[in-house]
């Protein structure tokens, strides 16, 4: 089975490219091509693309903005984005809204679509730079009192703590003896506790948790 991809990027050039890398591997399929977000969100719901490869930085309304309207009409598909943009301020509002992973688009062709096999099989890719970001914020950030959070059961943290070490459903049921779609139900239950809108967003949360 091909997995179905789309991509929004404005940029011509970098859109043609993304598409051209896509069709070098026999198990994706890029069923459309969009170089804005307003477009991309007219037609995206007829396609029903299983993963969408985004810019940050589109035309008019922000490859962030778009994220969290695609989220709201396809919850299910997966957002990869894909861009030049390594400041924290970007990372963590593209997970917040809604991003399931986070190249940097000077990564080699093969790591894209490692990514995809990664994300469709229930892993959170990022760029080692963009993980190392994260780890950073999360060991320089001073405890804060946020919003009112439910705590994790043992069975909830434990499937997080597997999901943070790169650990895919799969390999999480195994070594859980849990079915994926168990996981999954853990998963969105943790995210409900936390108020996580992703699973990076709950496993980042989790991780502040076990900081403070």
């Amino acid at each position: 089975m091909k997995t179905r991809v789309a991509v929004i990027e404005d940029d011509e050039r970098v859109r043609k490219q993304l598409v051209e890398i896509l069709g070098r591997f026999p198990d994706c399929e890029c069923v459309a091509s969009y170089g804005s977000a307003e477009e991309a969100l007219a037609h995206l719901a007829d396609i029903h693309p299983e993963v969408v490869l985004m810019d940050i930085n589109l035309p008019k309304m922000s490859g962030i903005q778009c994220a969290t309207e695609l989220k709201q009409l396809l919850p299910w598909v997966q957002i990869i984005m894909v861009t030049i943009y390594e400041d924290s301020e970007c990372i963590f509002k593209a997970i917040k809204a809604g991003a399931n992973g986070y190249l940097i688009k000077s990564g080699p062709p093969e790591r894209l679509v490692e990514a995809i096999r990664e994300i469709v099989s229930g892993g959170s890719p990022m760029s080692s730079q963009i993980a190392r970001k994260v780890l950073n914020y999360f060991r320089a950030k001073p405890a804060s009192v946020g919003e009112e959070e439910k705590s994790l059961s043992p069975r909830e943290e434990q499937v997080l703590d597997l999901l943070a070490s790169g650990y895919r459903y799969k390999e999480i049921g195994a070594e859980l003896n849990l079915s994926p779609e168990t996981i999954r139900i853990y998963i969105k239950t943790a995210c409900k506790k936390l108020h996580a809108r992703s699973r990076i967003e709950a496993v980042l949360k989790h991780r502040e948790r076990q900081q403070k």
